[in-house]
């Protein structure tokens, strides 16, 4: 039974995976050069300081790397993140880090059965390590990989927040918390995460004094080894000559407090940049037995990202009403905001050609304006490249496809819907799927063929009940009562909506009969457009779908 639990949860890890279909040649290829792009970016973060790409970029990465270990080298490691250092000092109590959670319920359940918490903002700053000996300064060390780290001693002589002696006169006393980018009324939810982090980092790791140094503050968020209460541990800190952090201490019952303290902080104007809240308790053991990442006694719950990267599944050609050929990446569907999100339009074959995107790429979108999503960047490329063949524009055109033929369905569909839509007919509960059973059933011959149809034959296309026919055959034979302009938008006609307002054309004897002359002298219509319009209403196709709608 156990060997067969393990195989089902080994199926469906894989599965979740969704591994690609590929040669062991570009299996390994693939893995080595995402390994090595993410040891660069390791090197970078832990030896220098420099987060070279956002926590969520590379989280995907790091996920995409271990979907195709479980796939390809199902009996070999996972690759975690190489903690590499420069550092040799030696921290007196090693750096735990937080676990990330990724939503109220995970929180909630880490909460449960445990007592006495507390919740504080996840500064976003770089970590460290303060020792004194007999209440003096003795070391300064950056994080590293959790054991070892720089020696940042004489640079934290020029941080005012760090003082250079406490009140206690003890053998030795150790303090962890964040240097931060000291900000003034800085709110996350409009204002971002300032570069803050990589300005404090870049000052530590440069080889002489900067300026940026007398603007660093400093959140002490670990006294190891310090008093037993909470409240013990604020006096002690504000009383060794740190900032107060007891306004960004708050004591929480559940999960519903935390989430109020996350969006107040989220919103609210604060002293330095965050990226989420980190919910603690009591270690519950001595700080010569803490190790990196095997502290269970704090957990952060971060912000959602402005932006958030997910797989290139497919590129998609869609073909509009008007010819014009646009990209949809069909994406691996992820959460951004409120919305899930499984498509991003990325615009033209043009813009398409200069992104370079192919399946398996791994991209960044965000929302924009109405929650539209939309491309950011592409994070990472496969190594191995096969492009899909996009229609050829110069067979596409305003004058295209008013026929459902061969090489025409997205273009025809588009026609259809753009002439059902609230800007033309306005038809009730006529959408794509209609037009795409109508069109396969071999109901329509042309653009407009459906003002023919009987309710019997949008039965029998449709496969719908005879009520539902009818609703259908009476929208169809309603709009025959439709305004002449609407028909002029139904059929595609380029004229600029300004202008249609002030067409007095009442038929198309009327419209066609316009010289290009006339049509100049309609607004938002120029030598150009009038000339377009010309040709579109001359062109046999569109001749004859107005002969079919006299």
């Amino acid at each position: 039974m156990r060997c067969l639990l393990l195989a089902i949860a080994l199926f469906s890890t894989v599965s979740k995976a969704q591994c690609p279909v590929w040669t062991p040649a570009r299996q390994i290829s693939e893995i080595a050069a995402l390994e090595k792009q993410l040891r660069q970016w390791d090197d970078a973060y832990y030896r220098q300081g420099a987060g070279l790409v956002a926590d969520e970029r590379y989280d995907a990465l790091q996920s995409k790397l271990q979907n195709w270990q479980r796939c390809f080298q199902p009996d070999g490691d996972l690759r975690q993140p190489q903690l590499s250092t420069n550092g040799k000092v030696l921290h007196p109590v090693a750096h735990v880090g937080v676990k990330k959670l990724k939503d109220k319920q995970e929180v909630a359940a880490w909460m449960e059965n445990r007592r006495d918490l507390w919740v504080q903002p996840k500064i976003d700053g770089v970590a460290v390590t303060l020792v004194y000996q007999d209440g003096k300064l003795q070391r300064a060390i950056s994080r590293g990989d959790g054991l070892k780290g720089e020696d940042w001693t004489e640079k934290a002589h020029h941080i005012a927040a760090i003082p250079q002696s406490i009140p206690f006169h003890r053998k030795q006393a150790v303090f962890q918390g964040e240097l931060y980018l000291m900000m003034n009324g800085h709110q996350q939810a409009l204002h971002g995460g300032k570069n803050a982090r990589s300005k404090v980092a870049g000052a530590l790791m440069a080889k002489q004094y900067t300026d940026v140094l007398n603007n660093i503050g400093l959140f002490i968020w670990a006294w190891p080894d310090g008093p037993s209460t909470m409240a013990q541990r604020l006096k002690g800190i504000r009383d060794a000559g740190f900032g107060d952090i007891s306004n960004w201490t708050r004591p929480v019952q559940d999960a519903n407090a935390v989430q109020m303290w996350r969006k107040r902080w989220y919103e609210a104007p604060l002293p330095f940049v965050t990226d989420g809240v980190v919910v603690h308790s009591d270690p519950g053991s001595k700080g010569n037995n803490w190790m990196p990442d095997l502290g269970n006694w704090a957990v952060a719950w971060k912000y959602s990202p402005p932006q958030v990267s997910s797989e290139v599944r497919d590129v998609i050609f869609t073909i509009g009403r008007s010819g014009k050929i646009s990209v949809v990446l069909d994406l691996e569907p992820v959460k951004l905001d409120d919305k899930r999100v499984n498509r991003v339009s990325i615009g033209s074959l043009q813009r398409w050609h200069e992104k370079d995107i192919v399946s398996g790429d791994q991209v960044t979108i965000s929302l924009a304006g109405q929650g539209i999503p939309r491309l950011e960047t592409v994070v990472w490329r496969v190594a191995e490249r096969h492009y899909p063949h996009p229609p050829d524009q110069r067979e596409y055109t305003m004058l295209s496809c008013f026929h459902p033929v061969a090489g025409c369905q997205q273009q025809f569909l588009a026609r259809l819907e753009w002439l059902g839509g609230k800007q033309a007919l306005n038809f009730v509960g006529v959408g794509r799927s209609t037009w795409q059973r109508l069109v396969q059933s071999g109901s329509l011959a042309h653009l407009f063929s459906w003002l023919t149809l009987s309710e019997e034959g949008l039965q029998a296309s449709l496969g719908v009940n005879q009520q539902t026919a009818h609703f259908f055959w009476q929208q169809f034979q309603l709009s025959r009562r439709q305004p002449f302009k609407r028909w002029v938008r139904a059929l595609g006609v380029p004229v600029p909506e300004s202008a249609l307002r002030t067409l007095t054309d009442g038929n198309w004897d009327e419209l066609l009969s316009r010289t290009e002359e006339q049509w100049q002298k309609l607004p938002g219509i120029g030598a150009k457009l009038a000339r377009q319009i010309g040709v579109f209403l001359n062109h046999p196709d569109v001749r004859e779908m107005i002969a079919a709608l006299r």
